[in-house]
């Protein structure tokens, strides 16, 4: 009787341990901090490599683009209508955003940093543009009585966005469209 409750104790040791192990390898190890990827570093001169932007803005403005930020960077350029002898103004912004991983449910891996960026490239509710180089989408509001528009571009590259707002008066709004966009591949082009 004593070896049967000992080989009984035995087997359901090993079926015990053997289905542990299968559940264990099926759900795999909890992700740990180190797991999830950081986001990329951005140069520190990301404004000044987009370039001037004298043909956006009015004559009697001294061109540039200033930065701020570190993990997020933000370059603007603005001209008030109240020091412009010919009434016109323009905001010219960029954020150009680096996304890192982020963990996903339980017992799955973490999303990578390109993951995480396209999910919120999707979430933006914007028209896509066609036959751009990378994913674009675009909105564009006009200003009729001022003969104005702002323009607001999206663009996504693995693991960074750029979004560009643009508003002036008087513009055209073909002119302010193709600026953004301009603009916005720029600053993919030097954030990479």
């Amino acid at each position: 009787m004593a070896s049967r409750l000992v080989r009984g104790t035995a087997i359901a040791c090993g079926v015990a341990a053997i289905a542990g192990l299968g559940i264990g390898y099926a759900l795999g190890e909890p992700v740990s901090p180190d797991d999830i990827l950081p986001a990329r570093k951005l140069p520190a001169d990301l404004c000044a490599r987009i370039g001037d932007v004298p043909t956006l803005l009015p004559k009697a403005t001294k061109p540039g683009l200033v930065q701020t930020g570190t993990s997020t960077v933000h370059c603007s350029a603005k001209a008030d209508e109240q020091t412009q002898p010919t009434h016109t103004s323009v905001a010219l912004t960029i954020n150009i955003t680096p996304y890192a991983g982020k963990a996903a449910g339980a017992g799955q891996p973490p999303f990578t940093p390109a993951t995480v960026a396209r999910q919120t490239f999707q979430r933006k509710p914007w028209q896509e543009v066609k036959d751009r180089p990378f994913p674009t989408k675009l909105d564009k509001r006009g200003d009729l009585s001022r003969q104005g528009w702002r323009i607001s571009v999206l663009v996504l590259r693995a693991d960074i966005i750029v979004q560009v707002d643009y508003t002036a008066h008087p513009i055209d709004g073909g002119v302010a469209e193709q600026a953004a966009l301009v603009l916005a591949e720029r600053a993919i082009w030097e954030a990479k």
